[in-house]
């Protein structure tokens, strides 16, 4: 029996919008029908290589490619202007940018010859001065042809622009590149596709000019009677050589809008082929074969991810110069005012973890030292520069951000060479530069992969090759492993460590993770709402947390309250009560740790002092234990972990009544 193919089931298309979208579409058709069903297709040769219809044709080439030319010439930083830069009366300058969509072309025209004519506002002084007269003259027609069409290339690259994340910018300043080095190597690269499809519909908009055109610059054979111009007096003498030059107008914009394919509607984010903003292991674009001989990849998944880890000697085996180049050492000294109000001094050397709830103004400190944010302002100083009046190209102060921005269009080794170029190092010693870099973190077998190329563990170490080929004095890193898998941060993070050991500036990284803390820095500074809670070494921040997110992200249970006569007053009302009493009225910070937790399922009876009845909410596995989260109407949340065989013993599930005991001498309490 014949299998029928049935169509995929999906919402029917309601009726009452069906028949007017067909209409719709019936009515862009029939005109265009018209002229197909009327040309005359034996005459066409004859029609299309007359000496008046080549004439017009060669003159509307000329002016349309002019006018494209100034259209990218004052457009294409027009676009950038409106995109990136806020200022006083954008929204009239965008009206401006869109009037000659709206406005008739004839009202165009006069709105030109008022400006332009020999009696308009600008003619006589251009006439006078320059002896130019725009009047019935080609560079007439060319700027009626520009008027009208520019804004389709300043609209579709403000659409592109607006599209482009500024970190790739900003990225590229902490570098060293200068504003106008970013905008030609980095900026108009990434929106190409919007560019190219703004003066593609550019072109085509100035050669199908005719209003302004006729009114400003005349309709004068052979200087401004362009082939639109040229249509309208066929309509008079010859229509079927007229409905001939029609349709290769309408050829030639078909054409373009059939390259195009909807490409002028893109951003940078959706091309083709693109990588995502996460860089993930997971997602990352199928990476080519790799040489026999190439270095083993550490990013990928091994079963011992401790063997995994790459040989340092290996390594270094591998670059053109192992030993890593003498530095100068560069001392932190900054003062940040504004959203974020605490002062950081370090030594060369010194790696400090910048760790907080969200919101906490770890990424505005970051974006302060670098100069990129109104929110907050940083004095800084480095060594004995003082660089806060710098721009952020001249501060010597590279960034990493999460996703490491890695420029799409530029293969790894010429990511890490970028930044030696802008800071004026040749080519050729930039390019061995970042090659070395690149061989010392174990990705120099990817120096001609572009970022779609490579996995997100290789990504990380390529960006973090290209911010230490610059030389920077302070390096920011934000949060450069939180997209990566376990196993790939554990190698990139045996690497990022290895590295700053000998980095000669301080280094700051913005983490959520506690080993990255405790593995990576030297210093935890702990913010909240701006402010500095606390910045010690990491053993003291892990004994004796004052915050109570650093404490949860540490796996303990932390409890503010005020000492009362009895223990701890807890803002729910209850009292835990301590072995230390402290002042009465001072606000602390109670500390548990979750194995200090005891859980019965009768009320227990004894030494312990805190006893809360409670239901368990979840539970969930802790390397080979279990976590309870236990809710209590007599207390905070709280954390307890057991082995699974007690939990057993109990008969412990999810909804489960229980009663939880802390002793007081199980409690840390930290005055804050």
């Amino acid at each position: 029996m014949k299998r029928l193919r049935g169509r995929t089931p999906g919402p029917r298309t309601p009726i009452a919008l069906a028949i007017p979208a067909l209409l719709a579409i019936a009515f862009l058709m029939l005109p265009l029908l018209g002229i197909l069903v009327r040309t005359e297709w034996g005459d066409l040769g004859t029609h299309l290589t007359s000496e008046e219809t080549t004439q017009a044709l060669k003159l509307s080439l000329i002016v349309s490619f002019w006018a494209l030319g100034l259209s990218l010439l004052l457009g294409v930083p027009l676009a950038w202007l409106l995109a990136r830069v806020d200022f006083p009366g954008k929204a009239v300058v965008r009206s401006l940018v869109l009037l000659p969509m709206v406005l008739p072309p004839t009202v165009g025209g006069v709105a030109l010859l008022l400006a332009f004519g020999r009696r308009g506002l600008l003619g006589p002084w251009l006439e006078d001065t320059f002896g130019i007269t725009l009047p019935f003259h080609t560079s007439g027609a060319v700027i009626a042809a520009t008027f009208v069409a520019m804004p389709f290339l300043v609209i579709s690259l403000e659409g592109a622009l607006g599209g482009l994340r500024p970190r790739y910018e900003e990225t590229a300043a902490s570098l060293g590149a200068s504003p106008v080095r970013v905008f030609c190597t980095v900026t108009l690269p990434m929106v190409a596709p919007g560019l190219i499809a703004g003066a593609a519909l550019t072109w085509a908009r100035a050669l199908g000019e005719f209003g302004a055109t006729i009114t400003f610059a005349g309709n004068l054979p052979g200087t401004t009677q362009t082939l639109p111009l040229q249509v309208y007096l066929l309509l008079q003498s010859s229509p079927e050589a007229a409905t001939s030059v029609s349709l290769l107008l309408l050829a030639i914009a078909m054409a373009v809008l059939v390259a195009l394919r909807g490409r002028w509607m893109s951003t940078p984010g959706n091309r083709r082929g693109g990588r995502s903003s996460g860089l993930s292991d997971d997602v990352a674009a199928p990476v080519l074969p790799e040489p026999t001989s190439a270095l083993p990849d550490p990013t990928s998944a091994l079963p011992d991810p401790t063997s995994a880890l790459p040989d340092p000697a290996a390594t270094e085996s591998a670059s053109p110069d192992p030993t890593p180049p003498p530095q100068e050492r560069w001392p932190l000294h900054a003062d940040v005012t504004g959203f974020n109000q605490l002062t950081l001094d370090a030594e060369p050397g010194t790696t400090i973890a910048v760790v907080g709830p969200n919101g906490a103004g770890k990424t505005t400190l970051l974006r302060a030292l670098l100069g990129l944010t109104p929110r907050a302002h940083a004095e800084l100083r480095l060594g004995d520069t003082d660089v806060t009046g710098l721009p952020p190209h001249r501060r010597h102060v590279a960034w990493v951000p999460q996703d490491g921005a890695l420029f799409p269009h530029m293969s790894a080794l010429a990511n890490t060479a970028y930044g030696p170029r802008a800071l004026g190092v040749p080519r050729a010693e930039a390019r061995r530069r970042a090659q070395e870099w690149l061989d010392r973190l174990g990705v120099g077998h990817l120096a001609h992969r572009r970022p779609a190329q490579v996995s997100g563990g290789q990504a990380q170490r390529v960006a973090l090759a290209r911010a230490l080929a610059a030389r920077p004095r302070l390096l920011l890193l934000d949060e450069p492993l939180a997209a990566l898998d376990q196993t790939t941060r554990a190698h990139v993070r045996h690497t990022l460590r290895t590295h700053l050991d000998t980095f000669g500036g301080v280094c700051l990284i913005v983490t959520h993770d506690p080993v990255e803390a405790v593995s990576l820095a030297d210093r935890v500074l702990v913010l909240d709402q701006g402010i500095a809670l606390q910045d010690e070494a990491p053993a003291e921040v892990t004994r004796h947390p004052r915050s109570p997110w650093v404490a949860r992200m540490l796996g303990r249970n932390a409890w503010p309250g005020t000492a009362g006569p009895e223990g701890l007053t807890l803002p729910g009302g209850g009292t835990l009560v301590i072995a230390d009493p402290l002042p009465q009225g001072t606000e602390a910070l109670a500390i548990i740790a979750p194995e200090a937790v005891s859980v019965h399922r009768d009320k227990p009876t004894g030494s312990p002092r805190n006893v809360w009845p409670g239901t368990i909410r979840e539970i969930t596995t802790s390397g080979s234990r279990l976590r309870l989260l236990i809710t209590s109407p007599q207390a905070p949340d709280l954390v307890a972990e057991i082995t699974p065989q007690a939990a057993a013993e109990l008969g412990l599930t999810d909804g489960s009544p229980v009663w939880t005991s802390v002793k007081a001498t199980e409690t840390t309490v930290v005055p804050t």
